[in-house]
């Protein structure tokens, strides 16, 4: 499923179309995608609209389209956002398509478990305003890193991570980085953490977050060849730091990857 960063540079590729007109728009009307988002309104408002602005929080993301037009988009496990030339024929899973005079704005997603919101209104959509804050502002901070702990005290870190009401944008791959970065056991639970551990697992999650999305957010970059993401599903991959085989497992239903000899459970 795409994380924090694979969001943002799927935001990106649609922004090569800010400023220009929705000449035509074609979509699936009846596939899953747009419950609740009225295929017929979509087409209707966007058509003659221009594309203004783009923003990504966590797993959401909201384009802007004047007057009044907000598209939410969520990827879901397969969703997907690209550019086409500008005589470009939908296929089976592009399920909705914004063409411009020199592009074509697409939406594909095979497995149908994304979503397309759509709001018509003069201020933003009440469910963008509700999102939590990035995990990159001022108001995540390592007091209330420490309170989600105490407030979730039996819960593992690795199902607390993915979480999007407290991490938004965290999924499996990223959650397992923070937690070796932290040298922190994925079943050690929220109530266990020390002050210092918690200032650790801050510092962590907002390092992970930034380089990320700089690397891959930017333009799908390779992460450093010393990340655990380079060797978390390897046969027989080790810790880059200790050389000892990495751990998987199933916690809080995903498949969990750790250094045994690296993050210990006290």
């Amino acid at each position: 499923m795409p994380e924090l960063a694979e969001v943002e540079y799927y935001r990106r590729q649609w922004n090569s179309g800010l400023g220009e007109k929705i000449l035509r728009v074609e979509l699936h009307p009846k596939v899953r995608i747009f419950r609740g988002a009225k295929p017929k309104k979509i087409l209707s408002s966007l058509k003659g609209s221009t594309f203004k602005n783009s923003f990504a929080n966590g797993k959401q993301m909201l384009f802007v389209f004047s007057p009044h037009c907000w598209l939410g988009v969520h990827l879901g496990m397969t969703g997907s956002l690209r550019i086409e030339a500008v005589d470009f024929l939908p296929k089976k899973h592009d399920h909705l398509v914004l063409f411009q005079k020199k592009t074509a704005l697409v939406f594909s997603d095979p497995r149908l478990f994304g979503r397309i919101r759509f709001d018509f209104s003069k201020e933003e959509p009440a469910w963008w305003k509700a999102l939590p804050p990035s995990l990159l502002s001022k108001d995540f901070t390592a007091s209330k890193l420490g309170a989600i702990g105490d407030r979730f005290r039996r819960t593992p870190l690795k199902a607390l991570l993915l979480r999007q009401d407290l991490f938004p944008g965290i999924g499996n791959w990223m959650a397992d980085e923070i937690l070796w970065r932290s040298r922190l056991h994925p079943s050690k639970k929220g109530g266990d953490l020390s002050p210092s551990e918690v200032r650790t697992l801050h510092r962590e999650t907002r390092f992970v977050c930034s380089q990320a999305l700089r690397i891959i957010g930017k333009n799908w970059g390779d992460l450093p060849p010393h990340w655990l993401f380079n060797h978390r599903w390897k046969k027989g991959g080790v810790c880059p730091q200790t050389g000892v085989e990495l751990k998987r497992e199933t916690i809080a239903g995903r498949t969990t990857c750790w250094s045994p000899a690296w993050q210990k459970l006290s």
